[in-house]
């Protein structure tokens, strides 16, 4: 017995009955563990008799179903509701006294009144939180789904069911009087308008569907800001690398440079199909129906559904609100053919497939400027050829007269041609492209390019091919295809009557044709849909051209300001401040003095009516402004304020100082 227990110690002792020894209690541990959760999973479904439905992809994030779905605002889990307050508040508070996993287990088990459910929502406690969520969305599921999806074809149910990965839909029916909906909001199109306007809606207690088109994300992520963004910053740093000057003055050598247009080209693909990942999970998380095919009006409450050689995708949703985000496309003028291979867009340029010798970019404006940057880092030779009678139009008179100096006449790569049109493209049988150019004033051809590509920048028009505006009585698009809508984003028809219930945000409307204005005016259109009235102020939208550097902007420029000024009779208080980025001491240390801030603004009231940036990271710089705009704040407030030493976001607080208002402190308003 002595040399039995003498070995057993011995055999303790070694390292591998020791790791033998800590793996069984491993087990035993996670056995136990799951064990309890077996037990806790048969008392939630016994008691609460409940399903892990729609509800099951919310149930990992629970802060997340708080903000989406607060119980105050939900209809169906008020009517679910048989208990008294008072139940409500005494099971709230047990709740809360809970201390261990165990007794958590034993109560929420106890839980069968859906009220007391919904009620504990706002319960601090995460795991409480989450099996009340759990319970109080397959309640909301069963409700649903014992109604049905009234006019939803058993096509398109089958198609939602495929593109959520088997999850089943929650479905859902609100009631406008006598009539029955699918759903509160139906929107068609998921770029970054309808995705924002799909959030907010569900922030508000609304029951969505989101009618994805081909792509979830739309233009911006799949084919436009999105991966331009990843091309441009490779071309930020090459730009920084190509220049010897720039890195000597670091102690930076930057000899055999050399570069993978492959590998950038995938980093932007990478990237558009990251964030479309997203942006299709963050749908999903909080129960967001996503619906992939083409939405066509059929009626001001219906969406026919279908999608171009999917046989299996037809159908129709109703719902109380109808949003129209269908985006845009890119503009070509007349006289040009696109074949992408030679004569391409934006879309096919952002694949970066090849590099051509010289290429030719149509337009001059965001899209134009930005793949001349990215061209240009690449080692391509760029000319610019624009219809108006000066490059960048449509910015600061100021501000476009430096750009043209640091991104056009101070780089070889770059010549341009202004007040031309490009009346005539035509790919070369041998290779190559030839250009007619016709001269804006006279209307005679003045002179034939031939270049190695060229790629059409004129600007996007919008999608509404195959929509069924014609379905709406006395509905006409406007100039350019645009569908007419009124501040509150409601569709008008020819005589500016509104469509109470149907709505266009983004580009489809034209309004201003950037995505987070989209966003903007889809988050408007459901304050308006649920009784708050609400309407974007697109003067305090800022912009940005994400060259290198950076050109950014919001509010009117110089001119306007002038005009509007003369016009209202305060000429006399307009005021401009200017300051350059050659006394920053953080543009200084990197290297990229280059760039101006100016202001416009009135000296009586000190209200910022426009600022213009170009510099380094402008496009980050410009939301103060912005946002001052909108909060109406002036510069008496501004001025008082700190900015971090040393910053680039001293430039704004140089600014500020800079204005020479009327009066030592902010006026006080007259009375009425």
């Amino acid at each position: 017995t002595n040399t039995h227990t003498h070995t057993h110690k011995r055999a303790m002792q070694h390292p591998r009955s020791k790791m033998a020894l800590k793996t069984s209690a491993s087990l035993f541990s996670m056995l136990c563990t799951a064990l309890l959760c077996l037990a806790l999973f048969s008392m939630v479904s016994n008691s609460g008799n409940f399903e892990l439905s729609s509800g099951s992809a919310l149930i990992s994030k629970p802060n997340r179903i708080a903000t989406a779905r607060p119980p105050a605002t939900s209809r169906w889990c008020s009517s679910s509701s048989s208990s008294s307050s008072s139940s409500s508040t005494a099971s709230s508070s047990r709740l809360n006294r809970l201390s261990s996993k165990a007794s958590l287990n034993k109560e929420i088990g106890l839980l069968v009144d859906k009220s007391d459910l919904c009620s504990i929502l706002s319960c601090r406690n995460p795991y409480v939180q989450s099996q009340c969520a759990r319970s109080c969305y397959s309640s909301v599921s069963r409700q649903a789904g014992s109604r049905g999806l009234g006019s939803t074809s058993t096509a398109v149910s089958a198609a939602k069911k495929s593109e959520s990965g088997g999850k089943k839909s929650a479905g859902s029916s609100s009631s406008d009087g006598a009539a029955s909906y699918d759903y509160d909001v139906v929107i068609i199109g998921c770029g970054v308008g309808g995705h924002g306007a799909a959030l907010h809606a569900v922030q508000q207690g609304l029951k969505v569907a989101v009618i994805g088109g081909h792509d979830v994300g739309g233009t911006c992520v799949n084919r436009g800001c999105v991966p331009s963004k990843a091309l441009l910053a490779a071309a930020g740093e090459l730009h920084k690398l190509k220049s010897k000057d720039h890195m000597a003055a670091l102690g930076i050598s930057t000899d055999n440079l050399q570069f993978d247009r492959q590998k950038i080209a995938d980093h932007a693909a990478n990237l558009a199909s990251t964030i479309q990942g997203n942006l299709r999970r963050s749908l999903d998380a909080i129960g967001v129906d996503v619906i992939m095919g083409k939405g066509t009006i059929k009626d001001k409450n219906t969406v026919e559904i279908g999608l171009p050689g999917r046989v299996d995708i037809s159908g129709s949703v109703t719902g109380k609100s109808i949003i129209v985000a269908t985006g845009s496309v890119p503009a070509v003028p007349p006289g040009i053919t696109v074949d992408n291979d030679r004569v391409f867009t934006s879309d096919k340029a952002l694949k970066l497939e090849s590099l051509p010798e010289w290429i030719a970019i149509i337009g001059s404006g965001y899209i134009g400027l930005e793949f001349a940057d990215v061209y240009t880092a690449l080692g391509v030779q760029v000319t610019l050829i624009e219809a108006m009678p000066h490059l960048m139009p449509g910015f600061d008179a100021e501000i476009r007269r430096l750009a043209q100096r640091v991104l056009v006449d101070g780089k070889q790569a770059v010549d341009y041609h202004t007040n031309v049109f490009a009346t005539k493209v035509s790919p070369q049988t041998f290779g190559g492209v030839e250009i007619e150019l016709t001269d804006a004033s006279t209307g005679e051809v003045k002179e034939t390019l031939e270049v190695d590509a060229v790629m059409v920048a004129t600007g996007r028009r919008p999608y509404t091919e195959g929509l069924g505006i014609e379905n709406l009585q006395n509905v006409q698009l406007a100039r350019g295809g645009f569908i007419p809508v009124n501040d509150k984003m409601q569709i008008i028809d020819k005589d500016g009557k509104a469509f109470e219930n149907i709505f266009a945000i983004g580009d489809a409307n034209g309004k201003y044709m950037l995505a987070h204005a989209a966003s903007a005016q889809g988050i408007s259109a459901i304050e308006n849909i649920v009784g708050r009235e609400n309407a974007v102020n697109h003067r305090n939208v800022p912009a940005a051209c994400f060259t290198h550097p950076e050109i950014s902007f919001v509010g009117v420029d110089e001119e306007t300001a002038r005009k509007e000024a003369d016009a209202g009779g305060y000429a006399d208080k307009i005021g401009i401040a200017k300051v350059s980025f050659k006394g920053n001491s953080k543009a200084l240390a990197m290297k990229e003095p280059d760039g101006m801030a100016k202001m416009i603004y009135r000296k009586d009231s000190g209200e910022i009516l426009g600022m213009h940036i170009m510099g380094l990271h402008s496009a980050d710089l410009i939301h103060e402004a912005s946002n001052a705009m909108t909060a109406g704040q002036t510069l008496y407030e501004l001025r008082m304020m700190v900015h971090a030493h040393p910053t680039v976001a001293e430039v704004l607080d140089e600014l500020f100082k800079h204005a020479e208002l009327e009066h030592a402190t902010k006026p006080v308003p007259a009375m009425a």
